[in-house]
């Protein structure tokens, strides 16, 4: 079901008739939650709400929790102390420094697009090519190896799809994998690469990121090597493939929906509304699993404690209660409190910012380039429920 489409007409019906819902699977089961509000009202409650079990369906143990442990699978404290090691890297204001940077890289990407009117695929030619340079520049990463950082990163972020990955979650058996990030073998090829980028940056430190975290205490100690390995994993997928879908969701949501392109380039000024609302349509990350931490209630249902709890973002961004007309794609939207990036408590993304200037920038210079997207092909969907990726978007860019 999620190969063809996100199934936005079934979330539709639980929101009316089940908007905190009982889901059996192979496993121990989940909760659905589907309504805006109701996602709020569990983010914030991190103290019943917890995200120390994992964020996705499966049911870790303690060794592997504390094995792959990221800074999304904390509670506060102890997420509170791993994110003010890099907040301050990904502020407002830190990351506008990067504007002149993502500028000139998006011209660069742009001019090497195929001849006004030809057919690309725009994924590969444009959505790709940004994100994973600007996470370079942040991050500190060597050129040489970007390739390389985008093709592990496609194998753990779509694990369950086989046209992109040879170990596929819920089909093969991963238990020989269980600690490492996304329950992937390639998780460790990951961890195995940072760790060779981090040698380098132990030699030669620098200003970036990575020579930050190097340098990072908590509590007075020093991040340990598994810290390092699970934060460098979580800022290459989550850094680079997000931003990468909201770019490419956000062309195929022009090409479906001219008249927007049309009002964008006739009034640059909703460059910002225009911004949001593509992050709000294209949903990057579908959703956050959460672990009841003790008997509560939610969106009348009764969740005991231990059950696991799902946050449907991709729901909650379709809510017609916060929302008005919330099945229309509206450049000039506003209000547009969106549940990509996630809100109403700490785990509010900490790339938003970054994310949100280079979403800006890329259809601001597509704006300046281009009259029309049009479809030229399928587009190709990653088989995944968590993450709204396209494998491939043929379209043809009618010159402006």
């Amino acid at each position: 079901m999620w190969a063809r489409a996100v199934p936005y007409e079934e979330f539709g019906r639980l929101r009316r008739e089940a908007p905190v819902a009982w889901s059996p699977d192979e496993g121990s089961g989940f909760w659905s939650v589907s309504r805006y509000a109701d996602i709020v009202a569990a983010s914030r409650d991190v103290a019943t709400f917890s995200s120390s079990r994992g964020v996705s369906f499966e049911d870790p143990t303690d060794e592997d929790m504390a094995a792959r442990r990221t800074i999304i699978d904390t509670d506060p404290p102890e997420h509170t102390k791993l994110r003010k090691i890099v907040a301050s890297t990904f502020s407002q204001r830190a990351v506008a420094v990067y504007e002149h940077f993502i500028t000139g890289l998006t011209e660069e990407v742009l001019d090497r697009m195929p001849a006004p009117g030809g057919v690309f695929d725009f994924v590969d030619a444009v959505a790709k090519e940004v994100p994973i340079r600007v996470l370079a520049q942040v991050m500190g990463l060597p050129a040489a190896d970007l390739d390389l950082f985008i093709d592990l990163g496609d194998r753990l972020i779509a694990n369950t799809d086989p046209e992109i990955t040879d170990v596929v979650w819920g089909r093969d058996d991963t238990d020989a994998y269980r600690r490492f990030p996304f329950r992937s073998p390639y998780g460790k090829r990951l961890w195995d690469l940072g760790r060779e980028v981090v040698k380098d940056k132990l030699r030669e430190p620098g200003d970036d990121l990575l020579s930050k975290l190097l340098r990072a205490e908590v509590d007075g100690d020093r991040l340990s090597e598994t810290d390092l390995d699970n934060f460098f994993s979580i800022l290459v997928v989550a850094g680079n493939e997000t931003t990468r879908i909201a770019i490419a969701q956000g062309v195929l949501a022009f090409c479906q929906y001219p008249e927007q392109w049309d009002r964008l380039r006739a009034d640059p000024g909703l460059i910002e509304a225009a911004t949001d609302e593509v992050i709000r349509w294209s949903c990057p990350t579908h959703f956050m699993r959460r672990t009841a931490a003790a008997d509560t209630e939610l969106g009348g249902a009764r969740i005991r404690a231990g059950d696991k709890v799902v946050l449907w973002y991709v729901s909650g961004n379709r809510d017609e209660a916060e929302f008005d007309d919330a099945e229309a794609f509206d450049v000039g939207r506003s209000p547009n409190r969106h549940l990509s990036f996630g809100r109403g408590g700490p785990h509010l993304c900490l790339g938003a910012h970054l994310a949100r200037l280079e979403v800006r920038i890329v259809l601001a210079a597509l704006a300046r380039r281009v009259a029309r997207f049009e479809l030229a092909g399928e587009p190709r969907r990653i088989r995944s429920n968590f993450t709204n990726g396209l494998r491939e978007l043929p379209v043809r860019a009618r010159p402006a």
